[in-house]
């Protein structure tokens, strides 16, 4: 596992979605199940589906129940989203199972999972403003700018990639320890909500 893979394995994913620009296009997944390739491929999915969910809600045309509906199925992928990085987290904990912290070892303030689905975004959020620098009907002033956020993005990507090996290689040399901890979604529990669960007892 590295930061490398990662980013190939996202790049596919989004190239793949892109073959059918569909939200509601089907999952195939290319990788062997359980395999780390295919949670990192399956968790960017999620990621690309979602982003263009985010895209049509915003349509100041959409009708109130589409808007609506379209909302539900972000939250459901959001949380999708969450467990999937957690699972990620539990894979690599496994993973470095056999490494004893050194007396020293510190705890990094966020774990590799989340740092890696930061780089999922990263990739879509690449992959997207290319297109829009490379959009024809859009004027030469708007290409260039998206040209000058796109160099800024691929700066952030790779600082980003370089943080994430150099957290794996401590994490494997045992110079920093890693926990799983769940979010707790507060709002999708219907014995934490309020508005859920005060209706159930009227």
């Amino acid at each position: 596992m590295n930061a490398s893979l990662c980013h190939t394995i996202f790049d596919r994913c989004i190239s793949d979605y892109h073959l059918f620009d569909k939200v509601d296009a089907p999952f195939v997944q290319p990788f062997e199940a359980d395999s780390v390739e295919a949670l990192l491929y399956h968790k960017c999915w999620i990621d690309t589906v979602q982003w263009h969910l985010e895209d049509l809600v915003r349509d100041p045309q959409i009708e109130a129940g589409a808007g609506l509906t379209l909302k539900r199925k972000i939250d459901a992928s959001n949380q999708h989203r969450t467990d999937l990085v957690e699972f990620i987290d539990s894979w690599l904990l496994n993973f470095y199972r056999e490494v004893q912290p050194l007396p020293n070892a510190t705890f990094n303030t966020e774990s590799p999972a989340w740092a890696i689905d930061r780089l999922s975004i990263s990739a879509l959020k690449v992959y997207h403003m290319r297109a829009e620098a490379a959009r024809k009907e859009a004027s030469a002033q708007h290409r260039e700018a998206c040209l000058e956020k796109c160099r800024i993005l691929l700066a952030q990507q790779q600082d980003l990639m370089q943080a994430i090996d150099e957290l794996l290689s401590d994490i494997a040399a045992g110079k920093k320890y890693m926990r799983v901890y769940k979010q707790m979604k507060m709002y999708n529990d219907a014995s934490l909500n309020p508005v859920l669960y005060q209706q159930k007892s009227n």
